[in-house]
């Protein structure tokens, strides 16, 4: 299940900062003209796709949004936990065969599956793929009540512990010879919603990069990866907009808290604001604590830029579940860059991110090579 900045709003705050329209020259090559173009699909990991991006022509931008948008859609259909697809093993195949048998499985569910348990590890267990029979509670409470209810209640603590008792990560058994998942519990399920959206749109980044597309930024619902620096003669950084959790998420004029400077990084945040459901005046969002089987409660927002998409998207998640004194020990250890916002509006950040912070760190997108 996810989180992350209000699809809309994000997707403008991007597209105010990441440039003017119009035809620019690379100062490098100047006698080669670039045109930004964009393009946007809906077909995959139920949100907006977004790509950004400066070309020769307009046919090699679209040759590139083609190739994006299948290889999304290719990949949502192998994260998929709710529905099979003719042809292909997926997350739900595996599902439906826990406690049955091994599922043989494309390399890009191995390798997502593995990257997961690794990372629960370092975590200590804050993001737990294997978290699929409660997070499943939550799913059917968070559908039922999503359009508001007088009625609306959380689920019973007796069947979310019962479910818990199926979420043990040490029986999702990967056999890289066979090329199999097995689920050893019959009872167990995968989720990989708080690391696949990212995970793909690295992965799609990636791959349009070999193609050689070089100046591009994707936002998959939040999860925001650049590649180079946008071709506009001018800046040498995209611009990232983190959204105001105290702001409307459905106001397509909401401002900004901060602006993150970055190429060739990712940048995610976890809300609380996007996804969610009331019971009275208590909001109840989609983050859940592993520990608590609750919505974590520590931050309104927190956002991860590293290098790797799908690592920012695990880590956005697990961090929300931490109290701050754990989260910035664990991000110091692990020299993370973190945004934290909290409850009162308080902004945190770790040091190694003022500097690409344009409000609270003075960062400019135009930045001089050295």
């Amino acid at each position: 299940m996810k989180k992350i900045i209000a699809i809309i709003v994000s997707a403008l705050l991007i597209l105010s900062l990441a440039v003017g329209c119009g035809s620019t020259q690379d100062p490098e090559t100047p006698e080669i003209q670039y045109t930004k173009y964009q393009a946007q699909f809906f077909n995959s990991f139920d949100t907006i796709i977004q790509i950004i991006g400066y070309t020769e022509t307009e046919e090699e931008f679209d040759r590139y949004a083609q190739l994006a948008e299948e290889e999304f859609l290719r990949l949502n259909n192998l994260f998929d936990r709710f529905h099979e697809y003719e042809g292909i093993n997926n997350i739900c195949t595996i599902n439906k065969n826990a406690g049955v048998a091994p599922v043989e499985v494309p390399e890009e569910i191995l390798d997502l599956v593995e990257f997961s348990i690794q990372w629960y590890d370092e975590t200590g267990g804050q993001t737990n793929i294997a978290m699929g029979p409660v997070l499943n509670i939550w799913h059917g409470y968070m559908e039922k009540y999503a359009g508001g209810s007088p009625d609306a209640v959380l689920p019973p603590m007796e069947e979310l512990e019962e479910a818990a008792l199926h979420t043990d990560i040490t029986k999702v058994q990967v056999d890289r010879q066979a090329g199999t998942v097995f689920l050893e519990e019959p009872e167990m399920m995968l989720d990989v919603g708080a690391v696949a959206k990212g995970y793909a749109a690295q992965l799609v980044a990636d791959l349009l990069y070999e193609e050689g597309f070089h100046s591009f930024l994707i936002s998959a619902g939040g999860n925001i990866v650049t590649k180079d620096a946008p071709l506009d003669g001018i800046r040498e950084k995209w611009g990232i907009g983190i959204q105001d959790p105290q702001k409307d998420s459905s106001d397509p004029n909401a401002s900004s808290i901060e602006v993150v400077f970055a190429v060739n990084e990712a940048v995610v945040t976890s809300g609380d604001y996007q996804r969610f459901y009331m019971v009275g005046n208590q909001r109840v969002h989609h983050i859940i604590d592993p520990d608590t089987l609750m919505p974590a409660s520590y931050y309104r927002g927190l956002t991860v830029v590293n290098d790797d998409s799908g690592l920012a998207d695990l880590l956005s998640t697990a961090l929300f579940c931490m109290d701050y004194d754990s989260c910035r020990a664990f991000a110091e250890e692990h020299d993370l860059k973190v945004l934290w916002i909290f409850a009162d509006g308080t902004v945190e950040y770790t040091d190694n991110l003022l500097p690409q912070l344009r409000d609270r760190g003075g960062a400019t997108a135009s930045i001089e090579k050295s």
